[in-house]
Order: structure tokens, then sequence, then C-alpha cells
């Protein structure tokens, strides 16, 4: 049985930073130490940051996006391409295309992929409002801008066949995404190369 070696505050902050994506207990523990070594200059301005992240950041009604205004700033953006709809899993996905710049597009975050063992099923996901938005009378174009992995090539198959009635062409990135590809990874000529080449499912 491993000893405590500081107190229990410190040990909380250690548990949740263990949490994050590619942060084990040894890398958390790291990653403390740094901030209270600086407590002025990183632990203090992180935590003020991520009180007013608390405060102020919330999920856009229309298209999932995280934000600090309601509706996000790409959906208020009136130069944004309001024919054409990107369906991502998730809101890393959006910052990655967004960060290529790419397109000029709306988006949708669907919030995951599909997941059965998971008990991930279409109720858990947004794609009902996805479906609306397709028979608004506005969209001519979903492009499925989804992982590459067996799930996200389910979920895109799910979804275009929810999409068939709708009148909308539905298009997926092409295979310059290589399989088990996650979009946040991929270098911004990837992307470019995905998006010009996409095709009609």
């Amino acid at each position: 049985m491993s000893k405590k070696i500081a107190g229990p505050e410190i040990e909380r902050l250690v548990q949740l930073m263990a949490r994050l994506p590619g942060l084990g207990p040894r890398s958390a523990r790291k990653a403390v130490l740094s901030m209270l070594k600086r407590r002025n200059d990183l632990l203090v301005p992180l935590a003020d940051a991520l009180q007013q992240a608390v405060d102020k950041i919330s999920q856009c009604p229309a298209c999932g996006n995280l934000d600090t205004v309601s509706p996000c700033s790409i959906c208020q953006d009136p130069r944004r391409d309001e024919s054409l709809i990107v369906v991502v899993e998730d809101v890393g996905d959006l910052w990655a295309i967004e960060r290529a710049g790419i397109v000029s597009a709306k988006y949708h975050v669907l919030g995951g992929h599909l997941s059965p063992l998971d008990g991930v099923g279409p109720e858990q996901l947004n794609i009902a409002a996805l479906v609306e938005r397709a028979g608004g009378g506005k969209v001519r174009e979903i492009l499925l801008a989804l992982n590459s992995t067996v799930e996200g090539q389910s979920t895109a198959h799910y979804v275009s066949d929810l999409l068939a009635q709708s009148g909308v062409t539905v298009s997926r990135l092409a295979q310059g995404v290589p399989v088990g590809g996650e979009l946040d990874y991929l270098d911004d000529g990837t992307l470019a190369a995905a998006f010009k080449a996409r095709r009609q499912l």
C-alpha cells in the first residue's frame, strides 16, 4: 500500500489531472508539481481561466460547438455557407477543420459515434437535430467528416441512411484520411486533400 505524500487538496488535484486524456498518474503528478512550483505565474492564472470557462462556456444549441456566445460564433457568422453542413463526431474535430481553414461552412457536432458495446445508440447522439436541420430547406449538402474508424464509418452509414429521403446530397471525406485515423491528429494537407476529393454516398 502506497503512502500519501501530500495533503488531500494536492492528491485531489493529481486525481483530477489523471482523468485527462494522455495523462496517467505519473504524468499528472509531474504536471501538478510543475504548477505548484509556479504558483503565481501558472497555477493561479490556470485556476482563474478554468473558473471563467465554467462560468462562460456553453454548448451551442444549433450545432453543438463550444463557445462563450450562444449561438456560437460560427453559427452567427453571415459569411458561412448555410447550404453546406459539415458533420463531425466531436468539437475537437471541428477545431481541427477550422485550424486548417479548408471550408467556410456550418457544422454539426454529433457528440461521439455509435457504439452499441458502450451503450451509445442514436438517442445518445445529436442525430435527430441533424435530420431536422437537413429538412429546413436551406441545406443542399451534408458532408460527413467522421473519423475513419469502424465506429465512425458505421455512424456515417447510419446517418446517410436517415438522410436518404431528405433531398440533400450526402457526401463523406475521401480516403485521404487513413483507416483508424482521427481528424484531430491529421495534418492540414491531408485534411485539405480529403475535403477536395469528397464524394457522394
